[in-house]
């Protein structure tokens, strides 16, 4: 059903796109939007490598807007990331590595998985300082969690020479 990687000698292995998940700070979410036109938003997430065969993706979203309209009209999605990349000594390229997923787009309807969701959310990017239960329990029914259930996910290594 998806096709595989044209340039395979640039596939990065399974453990590496995991590491590419894990460690980037933010993603690019595309979805089917208005009048079918193609819509990336860039957002934050978490990867839980636990979830399913490949794993699944969380963000929150607000309760009304384009991104959420898209997803509940049209639930297939795809989402890509990449890391900051490195650059060999004597060389002024960049080797980046990135990854994309296929994905079905779903809300969070579970109050206790919302929430389990918005805990690792925010154990990623808030500071160790910040309540993260308090301000859960202040904006957390403000926005919704969304799940990504990937179908099928490759990275791969971009030379930029």
């Amino acid at each position: 059903m998806f096709r595989e990687m044209r340039r395979s000698s640039q596939l990065l292995s399974k453990e590496k796109v995991v590491g590419v998940l894990t460690g980037a700070r933010r993603g690019v979410l595309s979805v089917l939007g208005d009048d079918d036109y193609p819509y990336g938003v860039p957002v934050n997430f978490v990867y839980d490598p636990t979830q399913g065969e490949l794993g699944a993706i969380y963000f929150h979203t607000a309760l009304s807007g384009h991104k959420l309209d898209a997803m509940l009209a049209h639930d297939k999605v795809s989402f890509t990331t990449m890391d900051e990349g490195y650059r060999n000594e004597g060389e002024w390229w960049y080797y980046v590595n990135s990854v994309i997923c296929f994905c079905r787009a779903s809300l969070i309807k579970d109050p206790q998985r919302k929430h389990d969701a918005l805990v690792a959310l925010a154990k990623k990017y808030f500071p160790p300082s910040v309540d993260i239960e308090a301000d859960i329990a202040k904006n957390g029914d403000r926005i919704h969690m969304v799940e990504l259930t990937i179908e099928h996910m490759t990275g791969k290594i971009v030379q930029e020479k």
